[in-house]
């Protein structure tokens, strides 16, 4: 089975450590980052969504005309426009992009984030909004005639659109969550399932969770896994976590100096969002994991997204990586924090490691089954 490897899309390079260098929104540094994934081995780059941040449609369509190749995967939340205009926003990407568009759709795990641009509604309706959103795009995509629609949050009459998906594709959707209306969600509706990064078996159990939502509903293929990381790499063992601990030191100078906060939108000490609350409860249990797993990161930052770190030389973290392969994760997020430099040196050490090591397990199952079959 193949695997894939998603990046970061960005306007400047802030990141935990990294105070930025750029300008604020600098389309140059947006440009070289997607480069250097595109010319390093990564299947795609994710735009990703804030309250605050640039709206990340209008940046995947920059990108989309300027650099070949590389798949696009947009960040959106149903809060921010009505259904029917997604799914023209979302097809329009795709027809521009030829056919490299996929969306990965954001409930909101923190109310007042949500809050910010006037979404009231509790983390359950929000999630039922989400499902009904993903069906009306869905449909919006396949559906040669006009069609109504009467639900919970939407209501409309006779709508079609005339400009569908790349070629009569339907783009990728991804989901992810941790809380069980999440898996709900995501089980019926998402092709890839995303979750963060945590110890192998802490893994197996959210995927056997997806599973089962997905056979309860009679999903006959469950989505595919995503699983997210922050690699820190170094061509030694010890040099590894001697980089490990700088990037915590400068985590904790980056927190000081802003009073104790790294993010608007995240608060360090109680995170709402079911993700955040299992890293750091996973945190609070041990530091290190299956070797290469470094939970100090995550209890840094309050489990904020993707925040735990895979430690050690490419060898060591791409084992690590096989190893969730092995469990059934299909598609691996990774982002350094030194986010340009990182994403070459993971794309050029690590990649080709790990794609080496799933091409080796699909030809033992090949030659198995043509073993089992003579």
């Amino acid at each position: 089975m193949p695997v894939e490897f998603l990046g970061i899309a960005t306007t400047n390079d802030q990141s935990e450590t990294t105070a930025r260098t750029t300008r604020p929104f600098d389309l140059g540094y947006l440009e070289r980052i997607v480069r250097a994934h595109a010319d390093n081995g990564w299947t795609r780059v994710l735009f990703a969504y804030g309250s605050s941040g640039p709206e990340p449609a209008a940046l995947a369509a920059h990108v989309a005309a300027r650099v070949p190749g590389i798949e696009l995967l947009l960040a959106h939340r149903p809060n921010v426009s009505y259904p029917t205009y997604a799914a023209k926003t979302f097809a329009t990407l795709d027809q521009l992009s030829g056919g490299r568009l996929s969306v990965h759709f954001i409930t909101g795990g923190n109310d007042h984030e949500q809050g910010r641009e006037g979404d009231r509604l509790t983390k359950d309706e929000r999630y039922a909004r989400t499902r009904e959103y993903i069906q009306i795009v869905k449909r919006a995509w396949s559906s040669s005639e006009p069609f109504d629609h009467h639900g919970e949050f939407y209501e409309f009459e006779d709508f079609v659109l005339d400009t569908k998906p790349f070629e009569g594709r339907t783009p990728t959707i991804s989901f992810g969550g941790s809380s069980d209306a999440a898996y709900t969600v995501g089980a019926a509706e998402a092709d890839i399932y995303a979750v963060w990064g945590e110890p192998l078996d802490r893994t197996r159990e959210q995927i056997e969770r997806v599973h089962a939502e997905a056979a309860a509903v009679g999903r006959v293929e469950p989505p595919r896994i995503h699983a997210a990381f922050r690699p820190i790499v170094a061509p030694t063992t010890e040099l590894a976590w001697e980089k490990a601990h700088r990037v915590l030191d400068r985590i904790e100078a980056r927190k000081a100096a802003a009073g104790g906060v790294l993010s608007r939108r995240h608060p360090i000490d109680s995170p709402q969002n079911a993700g955040s609350q299992r890293l750091l409860e996973i945190a609070a249990a041990g530091e290190r994991y299956d070797d290469v797993l470094w939970t100090a990161t995550a209890r840094a930052t309050g489990g904020a997204g993707n925040s735990n770190a895979l430690v050690g030389t490419p060898e060591e973290v791409a084992n690590a990586l096989l190893a969730y392969y092995d469990l059934g994760v299909r598609v691996i997020s990774a982002r350094g924090y030194d986010l340009l430099d990182d994403a070459i040196d993971f794309g050029r050490y690590v990649i080709p490691l790990v794609r080496e090591g799933v091409a080796e397990r699909d030809a033992r199952a090949a030659a198995q089954a043509a073993s089992s079959a003579a």
